[in-house]
């Protein structure tokens, strides 16, 4: 039986993480399923899905420990795999707008308030093309539940780009 176990890691930039994250996986009979990794700011960080033996999770454990002395910040947890919920439906929705201090919880309250689960957020900053100011941008993976009034999401939406001054784009 396989068990599946998400890691966060941290560290200071250099070449070898990956390997390193990976011959751990491998020397426990590990597959590395998925995963999320960037250099920001001079630092690595990622996440993880490795699925391994149950009978290997101790040694596995043992081995990211072993990491940690390398200046690796590991973080891993076993998952239950909760169940999806199915009568939820998958949308994109995308941010573009002026970058300030709160943006980011400012949208996602409103995505809350509805109950939308956020699977996946990609943001980024960078200079506008015309007038050089911080332009935030946000690409997002997001489940609405069955029953949600996607009339009064929009209009909620639609009201906080207006407030924002951002451009928000539902993909329904």
């Amino acid at each position: 039986m396989n068990t599946s176990i998400v890691i966060t890691v941290v560290s200071n930039d250099h070449p070898g993480i990956v390997e390193e994250l990976s011959e751990v996986i491998a020397d426990n009979g590990g597959n590395w399923a998925e995963s999320s990794m960037m250099s920001l700011a001079g630092k690595f960080a990622g996440i993880l899905l490795v699925q391994l033996p149950a009978d290997n999770v101790e040694s596995f454990f043992a081995g990211l420990k072993a990491l940690e002395s390398r200046g690796l910040q590991i973080l891993a947890q076993l998952s239950d795999e909760a169940p999806a919920d199915d009568s939820a439906r998958e949308h994109s929705i995308e941010f573009v707008g002026q970058d300030r201090p709160g943006i980011v919880h400012e949208i996602t309250e409103v995505l809350a308030d509805f109950g939308i689960n956020v699977k996946e957020l990609e943001t980024t900053v960078q200079s506008a093309s015309m007038s050089g100011e911080s332009l935030f941008m946000a690409q997002a993976k997001i489940f609405i539940p069955e029953g949600t009034d996607m009339d009064k999401l929009q209009d909620k939406l639609e009201d906080l780009a207006n407030e924002l001054m951002v451009d928000i784009e539902l993909e329904t």
